[in-house]
């Protein structure tokens, strides 16, 4: 058998897609950082069988067999078939491994299906099919896309746009591009993430997604979304924190408001996720410290700040924050530039 190893990070979306239509396309542009400690790392293994074009797929995570996401990975060789026309003449192994915590809101999907995607780009470029770098990622955040939508976004650091946008002529539903225009402020960003739940959340974000259809509020928030995404590109390029943060937490606490005023309602935060938030809100009121909250779908908080304040900011988590999160856990990650090939 030949193989393809790729190292792929998660990301972190700072205004949110949440909501979609067709085929996997958002309902409203999004954009993310890019983080570097939580990744994934997939290697595909290929061997060309003799017989029967059927595709045979086998699947590990962490060394074990997975049952529940074969579903899933089944649905997605089906959504991608027409991008990899000779996958039924081969048997595939995928073996995958986290450096976080699985189903918990630090989209293991989205890092694990562009990891999977970027696999399935360079298995393609062994078999002898020519493309320039730019295609290659192109067509990678493309099938990562089939798979999950955030997945898209991971295929890029540090910043990534995925939509069409009146603020970049080059956003495009079908995949993400990476944003240059970045200032030095944001280059270094740290992003600690504090773990309040582990596990499988009671409401997948599939599930989710769906019950965007027919919420009453659906149409203005996707309106809202389209605004906050040149509202906080500028903020992004000129440096502004403050405006960074007001955005940031809008949208995190917007996509959260979603979810409560679903029909049927769900509730993804617990009791120390708001214990968490306020002891921030508070702290940085007193100190006048550069702390951003934001959270995916799920539980956990992602606190994001500059890296100039680190020393301060994570003597605050250490002491006040860190009795808050489940059996002490937390992961401290920063910025990252994106997928490597292993």
């Amino acid at each position: 058998m030949k193989s393809v190893t790729w190292k792929c990070p998660s990301n972190i979306a700072l205004v949110k897609y949440w909501g979609k239509k067709g085929k996997q396309l958002p309902a409203n542009p999004s954009i993310s950082f890019t983080l570097d400690q939580c990744h994934t790392i997939t290697t595909l293994s290929f061997k060309e069988k003799e017989h029967d074009g059927t595709l045979l797929v086998s699947f590990a995570f962490d060394g074990k067999s997975m049952p529940s996401f074969e579903p899933k990975l089944e649905a997605f060789f089906n959504n991608v078939e027409d991008l990899f026309p000779f996958l039924p003449g081969f048997l595939i192994e995928i073996n995958t491994t986290n450096t976080f915590p699985h189903s918990s809101g630090i989209a293991s999907s989205a890092s694990g299906m562009a990891a999977l995607a970027l696999c399935l780009c360079s298995m393609e470029k062994e078999l002898g099919h020519d493309i320039s770098e730019a295609d290659f990622y192109r067509k990678a955040s493309k099938t990562a896309r089939l798979g999950s939508g955030s997945a898209c976004r991971s295929v890029y650091g540090p910043l990534v746009l995925w939509g069409q946008t009146k603020f970049n002529s080059l956003g495009d539903d079908e995949f993400a591009i990476p944003v240059k225009e970045i200032h030095p402020v944001f280059n270094n960003l740290c992003d600690t993430i504090l773990i309040v739940e582990e596990g499988s959340k009671s409401v997948s974000s599939s599930v989710g997604h769906s019950l965007i259809d027919k919420h009453p509020f659906a149409e203005n928030r996707f309106k809202v979304a389209n605004e906050n995404i040149g509202i906080i590109m500028e903020a992004l390029q000129k440096g502004d924190l403050e405006t960074f943060r007001r955005i940031t937490e809008n949208e995190a606490m917007m996509l959260h408001a979603l979810m409560l005023s679903s029909d049927p309602a769900y509730i993804l935060m617990k009791p120390n996720t708001l214990a968490i938030i306020e002891n921030i809100w508070e702290h940085r009121k007193n100190t006048g410290l550069n702390m951003t909250v934001t959270l995916d779908a799920g539980a956990n908080v992602h606190l994001l700040y500059p890296d100039n304040e680190k020393e301060s900011v994570r003597n605050f988590i250490s002491k006040q924050l860190l009795p808050l999160c489940k059996n002490g856990q937390l992961i401290h990650d920063t910025i990252g530039s994106g997928p490597v090939q292993l």
